[in-house]
């Protein structure tokens, strides 16, 4: 039995429940509505050391998201946009994936990547998803076609509630669907470069 497509979820701020993390969850969520496995990374689980190279030594928060990583079909990352940009927290979360250097399949190799960005405002969303697509194609991850950004100041989530906007919400679900779509995709790809081409009689 053909064990299912994994897709982790990554992002949000220190924050429990904050907007990014929300906004991770609806395309999570999808992810799981289309037979993915899902594993969630936010809030504290995100609060790591310094990235240090020069030492192997890791806080076991940090050893699970890397071997979260390993692990994975498909991969989201969510980030606020912070001074126009990918937030401090989730730049030390990407640093992170140097671990993953000499793997099989080193960095992000061979795995769609859903981004997502949060901002008060469309430059900074906009441009932190530009900043975070840039840093998944270094590396070497598949950004997948369709890129969010999700501007806070139009209301789109309000109080504790779920996203108010359908179009917003149907972009964090479409982004979702694409990454397990990708994932499909390459495995069907890996099983047939196996198999090899059929032999003519």
């Amino acid at each position: 039995m053909t064990r299912p497509i994994s897709v982790l979820g990554i992002g949000g701020s220190p924050r429990e429940g904050s907007t990014t993390e929300r906004a991770l969850r609806i395309s999570i969520e999808a992810a799981e509505h289309r037979g993915a496995e899902v594993e969630l990374i936010t809030s504290s689980e995100l609060d790591l050391p310094l990235y240090d190279p020069r030492t192997s030594l890791r806080a076991p928060r940090a050893r699970r998201l890397v071997q979260l990583i390993a692990a994975a079909d498909g991969i989201i990352v969510a980030t606020p946009a912070y001074h126009g940009t990918v937030s401090g927290l989730m730049k030390n979360v990407l640093d992170y994936v140097e671990d993953l250097r000499d793997d099989g399949r080193p960095y992000f190799t061979g795995r769609a990547v859903g981004c997502l960005a949060v901002g008060q405002g469309w430059q900074g969303a906009v441009s932190a998803l530009a900043s975070l697509r840039t840093s998944t194609h270094a590396l070497r991850g598949w950004p997948t076609p369709l890129g969010v950004a999700v501007n806070t100041e139009t209301g789109v989530f309000r109080g504790e509630g779920q996203c108010g906007d359908p179009g917003v919400a149907g972009q964090l679900r479409t982004l979702g669907g694409q990454v397990v779509e990708f994932a499909e995709m390459s495995r069907a790809w890996e099983a047939s470069r196996l198999v090899g081409p059929a032999t003519a009689v």
